[in-house]
């Protein structure tokens, strides 16, 4: 049955792929391949990172259709060539082998009469599959629609629209807000997610199944706001971790909340039960952050080998951009594997990021006032004494961004602080390790504590190398390697 399925389906991409083909569609996606080679040698490289996936020219945002293909993982996100600002997206494409080292691919999808925005991949034999928003203009209010629409590739490279778009043309209550769908298979079917909002500006996620990802069922409000969690939930996830169902979501217009939700918007997810039967999602621990950082937002995950990893936008709407005037804006988090302990989650960096160690930089104890200086790119592991404080200063060789990563152990709390009052800080209770493992790219800071319960991503731009400055009372100890180049340069 499955053979007679595949055959169908193939017929019915030959049929999408012969109808799609359009000459002046192709020569765009040349056209745009030749922008982009010419326009890198443009670009100015004192931000640019050395092993976090970045655009190779203009805008980049959400990471989209996070999959894994053929023994290789697919990463596609928002991108817009031709600026360093938001414009009308396109789908950017990386690949890797190890989720570490990243090869730059055309661009996959370009805008025609529709924006190509926010969606999922899915691996379907040799055909790579995807769903994504279409965002369409309309003459009358709110002046844009949005629907779901499919393309499909059998060499994973090149990608063709589905002549039938699209195969979801609205939401039940036709909210315009409408978009970011993620899809995936249990036994015989799919399903998909999709971010909406309600009539009285809520943040929901819709459930659909369909047999065939062309003709689609609603199901039911797989999740809703009830009035504190915002008026827009973007970027839905679901997926089992360690017996549990995780609803990870970005709403929008979520109110700050002590030392919570202090960012432009969250992202983070809800514990709970799912039953394929009555499709009912049973929330059993309230909305968390994922990551305390600054910059975090439109995270996705996908399933590999046993293991259920994630990556995220590296960055956050309504905030500066200073590698904008550089000719390239935004990058990717490094890839974390994710676990369920104690109902939260724990993110670590997956294991292949050891192979980045190029040598040892540093290996011995820091006193205080004692400072040491490092390249670009460095991973730092600090051990100290949780009963006193910590209070280290990074900064740049050249001057540019700083940032103190801090402890106080009056409060248990962990600090990233970039001046001025741009803190982000979070209660860490370690569950095991107490150690701190810190990756310092060109303009980014990732600090995992301990097992990885409290994790913070923040943006930080130093000119030239950076310097660690131990301002604390205590002596700690510092191992550092630098790290090898993984990404286009």
């Amino acid at each position: 049955m499955e053979f007679y399925r595949f055959i169908a389906f193939t017929c019915i991409l030959a049929l999408a792929y012969s109808k799609s083909v359009d000459n002046n569609y192709e020569n765009e996606k040349e056209d745009l391949e030749n922008y982009i080679q010419n326009k890198k040698n443009e670009i100015n490289h004192r931000f640019r990172p050395l092993y976090h996936v970045a655009p190779p020219v203009g805008w980049m945002n959400d990471p989209n259709g996070f999959s894994y293909h053929n023994g290789e993982f697919h990463l596609f996100y928002q991108f817009y060539p031709y600026k360093s600002e938001w414009g009308p997206m396109h789908w950017g494409h990386v690949i890797s082998s190890d989720l570490v080292h990243w090869k730059q691919m055309p661009t996959a999808l370009l805008p025609g009469t529709e924006q190509c925005f926010s969606g999922s991949a899915i691996s379907q034999g040799d055909v790579l599959t995807l769903i994504y928003t279409g965002r369409r203009s309309i003459d009358e209010q709110p002046y844009f629609n949005e629907s779901q629409y499919l393309a499909f590739s059998d060499d994973a490279v090149n990608f063709y629209k589905y002549e039938g778009n699209p195969v979801i043309p609205n939401a039940p209550n036709n909210a315009p807000d409408f978009r970011d769908p993620k899809v995936w298979k249990y036994g015989d079917e799919y399903y998909v997610i999709i971010g909406s909002k309600t009539s009285d500006e809520r943040g929901r996620v819709l459930l659909y199944k369909s047999k065939d990802m062309f003709d689609w069922e609603f199901l039911t409000v797989l999740g809703e706001s009830n009035g504190s969690l915002g008026y827009m939930w973007e970027c839905p996830d679901f997926f089992e971790l360690d017996g549990k169902f995780i609803l990870l979501m970005s709403p929008q217009g979520v109110s700050p909340q002590g030392d919570r939700y202090k960012n432009s918007h969250q992202t983070g997810y809800i514990i709970g039960s799912f039953d394929y039967d009555t499709f009912q999602f049973i929330p059993e621990v309230e909305f968390q952050e994922i990551d305390y950082g600054h910059d975090f937002y439109a995270a996705t995950t996908t399933q590999a080998n046993g293991k259920r990893y994630l990556l995220a936008w590296f960055s956050m709407w309504d905030v500066p951009y200073p590698e904008d005037v550089d000719g390239w804006a935004g990058m990717m988090t490094i890839t974390r594997e994710l676990n369920l302990v104690n109902n939260r989650i724990l993110m670590k960096p997956v294991s292949d990021m050891l192979n980045l160690r190029n040598e040892v930089a540093f290996k011995d104890e820091v006193k205080p006032g004692q400072v040491h200086q490092f390249g670009k790119a460095v991973e730092i592991i600090i051990e100290s004494d949780l009963y006193n404080k910590i209070d280290l200063l990074l900064d740049g060789q050249e001057g540019g961004g700083k940032v103190w990563i801090r402890w106080d152990p009056d409060i248990g709390k962990v600090v990233v602080d970039r001046g001025s009052g741009d803190i982000r800080q979070v209660e860490w209770k370690p569950i095991g390790s107490t150690t701190w493992r810190i990756f310092l790219d060109s303009c980014s800071l990732e600090l995992f504590c301990g097992e990885g319960e409290v994790v913070l991503s923040s943006r930080v731009y130093p000119l030239g190398g950076w310097r660690l400055n131990n301002q604390s009372p205590q002596t700690i100890r510092v191992e550092a390697y630098n790290l090898q180049r993984s990404v286009p340069e």
